[in-house]
């Protein structure tokens, strides 16, 4: 029988805030005006949950194609625009928070993103006022998902032991950071473009409705 969880990890995008699908078809964009013909299914499979920093580590390493130096900040710069209109909560995802509130189990919130985007996102679905008493970055640690930096430094910070974190994740790279750090992961497939096989090839316990997640995880 599972134990309960100490500490509740969210990932932020696809999982509290619905932000993938408008990221990606912007960085599909990017990328193929910088010369990497690539498509938003390709974006939504193999970037997503990652850093903007990583991505293009990973496409300047295995191609010719240089983004430039200050790509991450102009991503970063555009942001605001892009998130000002259409973000939504994911549905049901509130519910579950209550219920981890209610039983007085700690919770936060690890991203890839920057603090910076999360106000943005979480702030356009009324979700930020129950976060910002823990928030996570990858840029608060030397590597991003899906090594296990972030939430072994969220873990840490908040004073638990990772066997007794539980990771709520919807990417690949987040499952996989979640299992390398020694946490169970909760991986969300509610998504049409999810990558259903490679969240359970990472080793994540599937679930497609927030709904369910209350019954999955041992709260009381």
């Amino acid at each position: 029988m599972m134990q309960i969880p100490k500490l509740v990890i969210f990932d932020c995008d696809g999982i509290l805030v619905d932000t993938e699908n408008l990221a990606n078809r912007r960085l599909a964009e990017w990328l193929a005006a910088a010369g990497y013909p690539t498509s938003f299914e390709y974006c939504r499979k193999n970037f997503s949950g990652r850093s903007m920093a990583s991505v293009q580590k990973e496409i300047e390493a295995a191609t010719e194609v240089r983004l430039g130096a200050d790509f991450v900040e102009r991503w970063n710069a555009g942001l605001p625009d892009l998130f000002s209109h259409g973000v939504e909560a994911i549905p049901y995802v509130r519910e579950f928070i209550e219920t981890v509130r209610a039983a007085g189990i700690p919770y936060c919130v690890a991203t890839s993103a920057r603090i910076s985007k999360m106000h943005i996102t979480l702030g356009q679905t009324g979700l930020l006022p129950l976060f910002e008493h823990a928030m996570f970055s990858s840029t608060m640690v030397g590597r991003g998902k899906p090594f296990p930096d972030l939430f072994l430094h969220a873990a840490k910070t908040m004073g638990f032991a990772p066997v007794d974190c539980i990771v709520i994740e919807d990417s690949v790279a987040g499952t996989q950071a979640g299992i390398a750090a020694g946490m169970r992961v909760f991986s969300y497939h509610g998504d049409p473009y999810s990558d259903r096989d490679g969240l359970i090839e990472a080793g994540g316990i599937l679930f497609d409705d927030m709904r369910e997640l209350a019954g999955m995880v041992p709260i009381h």
